[in-house]
């Protein structure tokens, strides 16, 4: 074994040891043992103890546990250590930038465990009041986790939405007069996006692949063919397809659908396609109403283009109001009369849902009975200050171990509407976090199922429901499901929309905005209820002021 592995297996075990706050003498000479060994001009492999206890830096102890690393591979203390660390903090520690005792005040007093829980932490704003943190070096911890996140070579659709908008823009300063459009995931809206496509049509095929080649935001450029294969600097894959005016509909459509959904509605086809000049007459060649791309996923709404019964697909335009957000009462940055005014006259909507966190969440300042009665006091003084908007008495409230929401009956009573989410043991099988979430469900003060899953995109998978019985669940006690808007979370996840709408649950987009900027992200909390096929009809928060006040009010009244 080199030394440069026995430095680094060294230097991780100091780092682990400052993690469990293990004797800072024993730290320190450990990591300066790991600083001699990578320095030596001579290999340490084969030496002796007595030799190895010698050499200046290590002494007896350590010469001790570099012996039993050559002939075990590993060290009991290591091992130990490492037992009592769960996996997703050592993937932690893995991180540039974030030493072991920053890693200690996340895991320990804020309860994060992993990459995804700290990158969302840090889009909720968690970080800046612990101690040793502040808005910079929060920052600075995202950026870091997008970079890593970034090697993967997948991207949330929000990470890469600016570069797009970025290269198309520089596409169309070359090439006014050609047809040009995004394709593949990206104009399906997916979640996730692993390359991007775009397709080109110009009258002047040669001079417009050339020209495309040199574009400046390009990296590592392969041609093929009529295929410009390259990367954003971010890292992110691009396909650029360059093909003649006449071909681009054609090409437009087989590079947007997945290949079950291209592959479906060509066989629907049973005369020559030639060079078609629009996308609609495609589908009407295969006897289809014209499909909006986010829906072109496999074969779903196939049978419905046939029938011409396609939903018609909420807008952002639609949204009337927004619930499930925090405000400086949790952990929010913004002041309820702040965000209320903000929602007002920045995003002209009729209404505000307040939700802060309740009592168990005390790492988010969760509210205690006491201050929530002194915030309902504060919304009723808003109310009656603020004219032409209107803020609704809210609370994500914990669901707990057994299902239970975590205040007694009678405060549960003084909100308009109440959020019921998951916050914490992530990590029950799925018929106990099933039925978890249908007694919260039954609960006659559950207005909104909160992101379902608890999933973090491209970090954390959720935790195991059984859908159907979830929804049906919902179904069955008129609980609306949240769309949590966020794009890290985007819960529930839009292949489980049409079963929700079909057994008439209502959906709500709710961004879980933490600041004023958060409210924004009701855009890509729509993006996905599109792939779903919402409509604003069953849309929670496209409902008008008046007439989501009825449905908080029958809610209340059925109990």
């Amino acid at each position: 074994m080199e030394n440069k592995p026995i430095a680094r297996t060294l230097r991780f075990l100091s780092q682990l040891m400052e993690l469990h706050e293990v004797n800072p003498f024993k730290i320190k000479s450990i990591a300066n043992a790991a600083f001699k060994v990578d320095k030596l001009p001579f290999p340490i492999a084969g030496k002796s103890l007595t030799e190895l206890e010698k050499i200046d830096g290590i002494g007896k102890s350590i010469a001790a546990k570099i012996v039993e690393l050559l002939e075990n591979g590993t060290m009991v203390e290591l091992q130990d250590l490492l037992a009592q660390t769960p996996e997703g903090i050592v993937e932690m520690m893995g991180i540039k930038g974030i030493g072991p005792k920053k890693v200690a005040i996340i895991w320990k007093e804020l309860g994060i465990e992993n990459v995804g829980e700290l990158y969302y932490a840090c889009n909720e704003n968690r970080l800046v009041e612990a101690k040793g943190f502040g808005l910079k070096t929060q920052e600075e911890i995202k950026r870091l986790i997008e970079f890593r996140m970034a090697g993967n070579g997948k991207f949330l659709y929000s990470q890469v939405e600016q570069e797009v908008k970025g290269l198309m823009e520089e596409i169309r300063g070359i090439f006014p007069d050609a047809l040009k459009h995004v394709a593949g995931e990206f104009r399906r809206l997916n979640e996730i996006i692993s390359e991007l496509v775009i397709v080109v049509g110009s009258i002047n095929q040669e001079i417009a692949y050339q020209s495309l080649s040199q574009l400046d935001t390009l990296r590592n450029v392969v041609l093929s063919g009529t295929h410009i294969n390259a990367e954003l600097r971010n890292g992110l894959l691009v396909d650029i397809i360059c093909v003649d005016k006449a071909d681009y509909y054609y090409e437009l459509f087989v590079n947007t659908g997945t290949t079950d959904h291209v592959e479906e509605v060509l066989s629907r086809i049973n005369i020559p396609l030639e060079q078609p000049e629009t996308e609609e007459l495609i589908y009407q060649k295969a006897g289809l109403a014209w499909m909006q791309p986010e829906l072109r996923e496999d074969k779903n709404f196939i049978q419905e283009a046939a029938e011409n019964k396609l939903p018609t697909l909420i807008s952002y335009h639609d949204l009337k109001g927004t619930l499930h957000n925090h405000s400086t009462w949790s952990d929010g940055v913004n002041t309820l009369e702040e965000i209320a005014l903000y929602c007002r006259d920045e995003l002209k909507l009729q209404y505000l849902g307040i939700c802060d966190h309740s009592k168990s969440a005390f790492y988010a300042k969760g509210l205690s009975i006491e201050r929530v009665l002194q915030q309902q006091e504060e919304i009723d003084h808003l109310n009656k200050k603020i004219t032409g908007f209107h803020i609704f008495k809210g609370i994500e409230s914990d669901i707990l171990n057994d299902g239970a929401l975590d205040y007694p009956d009678e405060i549960l009573n003084k909100f308009d509407f109440i959020v019921a989410s998951v916050h914490s043991n992530i990590k029950m099988q799925q018929d106990k976090a099933t039925a978890r979430l249908i007694k919260a469900i039954e609960n006659p003060y559950t207005t909104i199922l909160g992101h379902p899953t608890g999933r973090l995109l491209l970090s954390r998978k959720g935790y195991d429901i059984d859908y159907k019985k979830v929804i049906d669940a919902c179904a069955a006690n008129n609980v609306i499901i949240e769309i949590n808007a966020n794009p890290v979370r985007l819960d529930l996840d839009w292949r489980w929309h049409q079963y929700a709408l079909q057994k008439g649950v209502m959906l709500s987009i709710n961004p879980d905005a933490h600041r004023n900027s958060g409210f924004h992200d009701m855009h890509y909390g729509v993006n996905v209820a599109r792939k779903g096929g919402l409509t604003k009809e069953m849309c929670l928060n496209a409902l008008a002021l008046e007439e989501i006040t009825q449905v908080f009010e029958k809610k209340k009244a059925g109990k």
